[in-house]
């Protein structure tokens, strides 16, 4: 990458970098802060596994991209000192969405490897590496995004737009749907998803097609220790 002088846009991808790191350390404890809220659950990581952790690039990542677009887009943009300001002129869409969707795939992709990699090959899970794993996922996808957008012409904004939605709705269904695979299992309980921690584990057990009817009988009688099946 050269040393040609940084556009407007090219400076707030750089910026967020720090940003995207303290927003996404605080949603590590945003779910056992709100008392275990599932609405909290939808944007922060609900347990352990790879798959929940990753929650912690997701959403700072789109919000940061988002928010620059909001102001800076059709209508305004951000002056130098980085202050909100209207002004006619317009974004290359093609291009920030693009950029923006492949710092988004390259956040998700670094953080979920190294996550998986260091918990798999040492069976240890600490606090200080995950924050280490976050920054080096954020440098990865803020980088990237910015490579994109130097030097590429994007890709269509409807698209780049409707697969980041698409990622986006696919971790909402998954925080509570999961499938059972290895990404997805908590490392302490062992569970999958928000039911792995929720007091509505049974309940979600009972639903479930084929097993759930045997699964809540079996938490039933350990609790009521006259009942069997």
């Amino acid at each position: 990458m050269n040393c040609r002088k940084l556009s407007k846009p090219e400076r707030w991808i750089l910026l967020g970098v720090p940003f995207l790191f303290a927003l996404g350390s605080l949603l590590h404890f945003a779910y056992d802060i709100s008392g275990e809220n599932p609405i909290v659950g939808l944007f922060a990581p609900v347990n352990e596994s790879v798959w929940e952790h990753s929650k912690m690039a997701l959403w700072p990542v789109i919000l940061w991209w988002g928010l620059y677009y909001a102001f800076r887009g059709r209508d305004g943009e951000i002056d130098e000192n980085y202050a909100f300001r209207g002004r006619d002129g317009e974004i290359d869409e093609n291009r920030w969405f693009g950029s923006a969707l492949a710092a988004l795939t390259a956040a998700l992709a670094v953080l979920s490897a190294l996550y998986y990699f260091y918990t798999g090959a040492f069976g240890v899970e600490l606090l200080w590496v995950d924050i280490a794993i976050l920054l080096a996922a954020v440098l990865a996808g803020q980088w990237m995004g910015l490579h994109i957008y130097r030097y590429t012409q994007g890709m269509p904004a409807k698209a780049a737009l409707a697969l980041m939605l698409g990622i986006a709705l696919l971790y909402m269904v998954f925080t509570f749907y999961p499938p059972h695979i290895p990404w997805f299992r908590d490392s302490e309980s062992g569970g999958y998803g928000i039911a792995s921690r929720s007091p509505f584990t049974g309940i979600q057990a009972a639903l479930s097609p084929g097993v759930g009817a045997a699964r809540a009988g079996d938490q039933l009688s350990s609790s009521i220790p006259w009942y069997s099946r």
